[in-house]
């Protein structure tokens, strides 16, 4: 990536099991309690409720027959106001790159269902390409649009990657969507029957990032739009100086305990970004709470970042996988407008120094966001308030 010092975010899009909305996320991280509910079927066994994160019916019926479709054009539409009210006017070439991993649930009966059970029209309806097309459509954009899978990176993936098209020239501005509503019995069973989902128990008590006791993380949805332009007379959030994207080639689902590409990617991003590492202020980490991902970011923050205040928000808003990024990097970006850090408030001991306890009054400044995706993904970018 070739650095450019100010690919700004102009406009935040959220639609997260707090709300539709980004202020309701912004309410939601502040006020230290989870966006998780018990739902029906995600227990231990069909019969038993569980612990998930989900986002709520809403949206326009206009915007797609199903959450994701209306989440995704929600999220998106609200980032886009909110960048025009933010002085942004768009470009001749606005670009959309969108993060997702399990596309819309809602196909995937259509792919083991008998030839004819369901008509052309429904397809289509569903297919993720349709809500990227509609939304093309409905503000003229003719840019670049394609769709990233990164799996829990997915989202932090997509910001790097408007990032380049904006550094390389392709495009004048970026709308960048993260979308993950995949909270099915089924999905989440997967996750729990692999060790690392914990929907027995409520989530500050099972999701403990960085702290002694922590068994996992709860299940989330969510999407995430921004608005990314190098214009110079726009206002926004902050400014994306850089980033980094790696993979260990290990295992399909343990991280190389050498770390080696993985702090290769932090030291990537850092360089990039044209910043060293005793400049970061916050490190926002992935945090899932799962020994592995803790102990591999414990090395980041001690290591690389040892000044950095550390803060997760998966307790809170839930792992919204392929939209994980992306929701934790609004946390920050709007935590920078209220000069507050939305921590998760701290339940028992710290494994690591400078763990932030609950919301933390702060002076915005430079921060790294993490990203680990299962399978040896791994990304990292440096944000700087406005």
């Amino acid at each position: 990536m070739t650095k450019n010092l100010h690919s700004r975010v102009s406009g935040v899009g959220a639609v997260t099991g707090y709300g539709w909305g980004r202020e309701r996320l912004w309410e939601g991280l502040a006020s230290g309690k989870p966006a998780a509910g018990l739902h029906a079927g995600f227990g231990s066994t069909p019969d038993e409720a569980g612990w998930i994160v989900t986002v709520p019916d809403g949206g326009e019926p206009t915007d797609g027959a199903t959450r994701f479709a209306r989440a995704m054009r929600w999220a998106a539409r609200e980032a886009i106001e909110d960048a025009l009210a933010h002085g942004w006017t768009p470009g001749r070439r606005v670009g959309l790159v969108h993060a997702t991993v399990m596309n819309d649930t809602a196909m995937h009966p259509m792919f083991s269902c008998t030839p004819g059970a369901f008509s052309p029209r429904q397809y289509v309806a569903v297919t993720p390409s349709t809500p990227i097309t509609l939304l093309m459509r409905e503000y003229g954009f003719h840019g670049p649009a394609i769709s990233v899978s990164a799996m829990c990176t997915s989202g932090s993936a997509a910001v790097i990657t408007a990032k380049t098209w904006l550094d390389a020239g392709m495009v004048d501005d970026v709308v960048v969507v993260a979308t993950d509503l995949s909270a099915t019995p089924e999905i989440v069973n997967m996750f729990m029957r692999l060790g690392v989902a914990i929907t027995d128990d409520e989530p500050l008590s099972a999701c403990r990032p960085f702290q002694e006791g922590s068994r996992g993380f709860t299940f989330g949805e969510a999407a995430v739009g921004y608005v990314m332009t190098n214009r110079r007379d726009v206002d926004g959030y902050a400014d994306v100086l850089g980033g980094a994207m790696a993979h260990d080639g290990f295992h399909p689902t343990s991280i190389d305990p050498e770390l080696t590409h993985v702090l290769g990617c932090i030291d990537e991003a850092l360089e990039n970004s044209g910043v060293s590492g005793g400049d970061i202020a916050f490190l926002n980490a992935h945090g899932p709470g799962t020994a592995q991902c803790d102990a591999a970011e414990g090395v980041i923050a001690t290591t690389r970042v040892p000044d950095a205040g550390v803060f997760s928000v998966k307790p809170l808003a839930g792992h919204c996988q392929a939209a994980a990024g992306a929701v934790e990097l609004a946390a920050s970006l709007l935590g920078f407008t209220h000069g507050e850090v939305p921590a998760t408030p701290q339940v028992s001991p710290a494994a690591i120094g400078n763990l932030l306890d609950g919301l933390t009054s702060a002076e915005p400044g430079l921060t790294l966001k993490t990203s680990l995706g299962m399978g040896g993904y791994t990304s990292a970018l440096v944000v700087s308030p406005v």
